[in-house]
């Protein structure tokens, strides 16, 4: 059996795809997508959507790796604990192919760095062509990202970092079709997604990890405040997200009609409230990742939804 250093071609670059969890990257690129539409309330000129999706793309890769980079001692240590835990029976989206191939050496340091920081460049370029603002916000993430990982064993607060991370993927986006936004718009936005983050990935995530993390000594919100907290903090800020994304489309420049209110209602009842009250009432490993898993694709419905009502 061939060992990763003999991986060539395909089999290796899907090594670097694991490194930057593309799938759940690939989902996670149609939230500015959603963002900048949802806005607008027409499609951009063609020149634009091509140049931002090549720069979303390349932005949610440099960061995901970088959060390997920056984490690399901590899932080394995390990784020596894995045979001894039991995983929940769901699937992870993140480990769709393969979980940490930094630490676990299947990518030494150095290419994993360089991955990232191709990326970064790619993705800052194509940001300030945009608008200079969308590279300042970009470089902000960057920045930020780093300090959560780098948070781990200090502070369960760290979370909040994570929410604004996610939240300025979108923020960003409507710079890029627009220099003057709504100030209102991208406040909801803001917080729709910061809120989305936080209850539907950050901590159910962590839940799924919690014997490793206590082991860790690291400081995520279910180590330090327990699983009743986290559930109904699961709930509560999901909760939060499902309204404010209903408030969204009356702040967009277009009007939207009845029929994309009630199917942005019906996704979120879905992909985030019924996951989050099973949660809440059973608090299991298997729930809390059934909570990641679909919130995960709440960006996609909000995103298709919004796209065809702009078709029909």
């Amino acid at each position: 059996m061939k060992s990763a250093s003999d991986l060539s071609g395909f089999p290796r670059l899907r090594l670097y795809w694991a490194l930057s969890r593309t799938p759940h990257g690939v989902i996670d690129m149609t939230t500015p997508g959603f963002a900048a539409l949802m806005w607008l309330g027409e499609f951009p000129p063609f020149g634009i959507v091509l140049l931002g999706t090549l720069t979303v793309f390349a932005g949610y890769t440099a960061v995901y790796a970088l959060n390997d980079v920056v984490d690399y001692r901590v899932d080394r240590e995390r990784l020596k604990q894995e045979s001894f835990l039991i995983k929940p029976d769901a699937p992870d989206l993140d480990a769709a192919l393969v979980r940490h191939p930094l630490a676990r050496g299947l990518i030494s340091f150095r290419e994993g760095l360089f991955w990232s920081l191709s990326w970064t460049a790619v993705a800052l370029m194509g940001a300030y062509i945009l608008n200079p603002v969308c590279a300042a916000v970009f470089i902000l993430g960057c920045i930020l990202e780093a300090v959560y990982c780098l948070l781990l064993k200090v502070s369960p607060f760290r979370t909040l970092i994570n929410g604004v991370v996610k939240a300025l993927g979108p923020i960003a986006a409507v710079f890029a079709v627009d220099p003057w936004p709504s100030p209102l718009y991208l406040t909801t936005l803001f917080f729709m997604f910061f809120l989305w983050e936080i209850g539907g990935q950050n901590i159910p995530n962590d839940c799924t990890d919690l014997p490793e993390d206590r082991r860790l000594n690291a400081q995520t919100v279910p180590v330090r405040f327990g699983l009743d907290f986290s559930s109904f903090a699961v709930l509560a800020t999901l909760l939060g997200a499902f309204f404010l994304s209903l408030i969204l489309p009356s702040l967009s420049q277009s009007q939207f009609g009845l029929f994309l209110y009630i199917t942005v209602a019906a996704a979120g009842i879905y992909l985030l409230i019924i996951p989050a009250l099973g949660f809440h009432r059973r608090q299991t490993p298997d729930e809390a990742m059934s909570v990641f898993n679909k919130a995960s694709y709440f960006p996609l419905a909000l995103f298709s939804l919004v796209t065809a009502a702009l078709l029909i």
